[in-house]
Parts: structure tokens; C-alpha cells; sequence
């Protein structure tokens, strides 16, 4: 995807360049600006790879780490939560460009969150459960992908934007905001949150997977980690080949993608599969 020589040099093709990457950032000499508040700035990237690491415990890899009654509700509490991390690391930054960005981040966070909730809550429906073990049992004859593919477009893109990736990387455009929230964090801080960012894109991607592609059997665990890595794998390729291939919306053109495209077809979806239940409720008794 790149065409310049830096990611090629360190170990045979580069694939030792993100431990590089890794080793120089937490090796460098933390720097904090004089007038941000201490306490908030450093407990916030901790806050962030913890939440990230956190929405992780119901996902069925194939055992649950707690096989929770309501854990897609759960991940999707934990995910909200991640807002405050963004709002606090720029509001602790004591700097208007940290501040400016981390409002836009959250207006962007907080308004596809209000997708992915309806698009979840249409697949619950379907599902007839909140629990991960649930979505996974209901896809054991066909995926939910093939009846619910305009959901699949949307939630998929909604993560995009939700995880802050291109062409939805308007909470660090470098063009517009020197880095958004985190232009003041260096070194150690930074690699936190650059290590929960890339958590939170492989967390949505295997949630994308149990969603929609159906991971597979459970009784078998060894297909069925193989099988859920490989879809997330492809999936994370996704992410990557969407991030070469588009160039950066406005903001307000993704304002206008949420509000004016993405809720009122969510909408429509989410009623449209509640009415299954009751159609079918109402069929004569065979």
C-alpha cells in the first residue's frame, strides 16, 4: 500500500518495523507541558489501552473470558467510555489545538455510536438474544451477512469511522489539526494510545465477524479459532486497503453521512426486522 522505502528496511520485509516503531517510542524521554494538568494527563492513554483491552471479555475466542447475559450491551458501554479518554487527554492538555480536536472526536464518536446501537439492536432481534454465544449458535446454518448485508455495509463503515481510521480520520487530520487530541503526548503516553487504537480495530473487526460472518462451530475450538482469525484478518486487510485507496472527508461530509444517510436507513432496518417476530406471529397455526 505504501510506495515509500522506510516500512521495508527493518527485518525482512519490514515485518520487524512495528517492533522498532514500539521500542523507539518507550525508550524516548516523556515530555509534559508545563501547564497541563499532571494527574489526568498521564491516567488518560492508561484509560485508553485499558477500556481497549476491557471490550474484549465477552467475545467468544471460542471461550468467553465471562459469558455475560448482556454482552453485546457490555461492549457497547465499554466502547462509549472510550469517549472520555479522547475528551480528557485534550482537555488535560491545557492547549486549544488538543481541546478543538478532541471535541471534534467526540462528536464524531458519539454520533456513530448512535448507528451501531440500532444496527446491533436490529441484530438481536434476529439473533433472539444478547449474549456473544447466542449470535454465534444463530449463524451455525447460514450467516447473517446474506439476509442483512445493507446492516453489514453500514456497521462496517460506522467502525471505520468509530475507530478513527481513513477516510474518517478527522480527530487526527494532520492537515487541519496538527494530530487532533494527542498532538501534545510523546513517547510512552502516545505509544498507549496508538496500541489501544490498533486494539480497538482488531476488537471491532472480530466483532464485525461474530455479527455477521458467522465464526463458526463451537464444539470444535480449533476451527473455530481459526476460522474467526482469518475472517478478522481479512477484515483488518479491509481496513488497511480502504485507508490507501480513499482520501479524507470533510467534516461536514461525515456529519451528513451519519444523520442524513446512515440513521434514517438504520431506522428503517431496525422496525423492518421487528416486524418479523409479529408477522409471524400472526400466521394461522399450521
Amino acid at each position: 500500500m505504501q510506495l515509500r522505502k522506510g516500512p521495508n528496511i527493518v527485518g525482512p520485509y519490514g515485518l520487524l518495523q512495528p517492533i522498532a516503531d514500539g521500542v523507539k517510542l518507550f525508550i524516548k524521554e516523556p515530555v509534559r507541558p508545563s501547564s497541563s494538568s499532571p494527574t489526568l494527563f498521564i491516567i488518560t492513554p492508561t484509560m485508553a489501552l485499558f477500556l481497549a483491552l476491557m471490550i474484549w471479555v465477552p467475545l467468544p475466542m471460542p471461550m468467553t473470558l465471562t459469558d455475560l447475559n448482556l454482552g453485546v450491551l457490555f461492549m457497547l458501554a465499554l466502547s462509549s467510555m472510550a469517549v472520555y479518554s479522547i475528551l480528557w487527554s485534550g482537555w488535560a492538555s491545557n492547549s486549544k489545538y488538543p481541546l478543538i480536536g478532541a471535541l471534534r472526536a467526540v462528536a464524531q464518536t458519539i454520533s456513530y455510536e448512535v448507528t451501531l446501537g440500532i444496527i446491533l439492536l436490529a441484530i438481536i432481534v434476529l439473533a433472539g438474544g444478547f449474549t456473544m454465544h447466542m449470535l454465534t449458535i444463530t449463524q451455525e446454518s447460514s450467516w447473517l451477512l446474506l439476509c442483512s448485508w445493507p446492516l453489514a455495509m453500514m456497521w462496517f463503515i460506522s467502525t471505520l469511522a468509530e475507530t478513527n481510521r481513513a477516510p474518517f480520520d478527522l480527530t487526527e487530520g494532520e492537515s487541519e489539526l496538527v494530530s487532533g487530541f494527542n498532538v501534545e503526548y510523546a513517547a510512552g503516553p502516545f505509544a498507549l494510545f496508538f496500541l489501544a487504537e490498533y486494539a480497538n480495530i482488531m476488537m471491532m473487526n472480530t466483532l464485525t465477524c461474530t455479527l455477521f460472518m458467522s465464526p463458526g462451530d463451537m464444539t470444535h475450538p480449533d476451527m473455530f479459532t481459526t476460522n474467526l482469525m482469518l475472517k478478522t484478518t481479512i477484515l483488518t486487510i479491509l481496513f488497511l486497503w480502504t485507508r490507501a485507496s480513499y482520501p479524507r472527508f470533510r467534516y461536514d461530509q461525515l456529519m451528513h453521512l451519519l444523520w442524513k444517510t446512515f440513521l434514517p436507513l438504520t431506522l428503517a432496518m431496525f422496525l423492518w426486522h421487528t416486524s418479523f417476530p409479529t408477522a409471524l406471529s400472526g400466521l394461522p397455526p399450521q
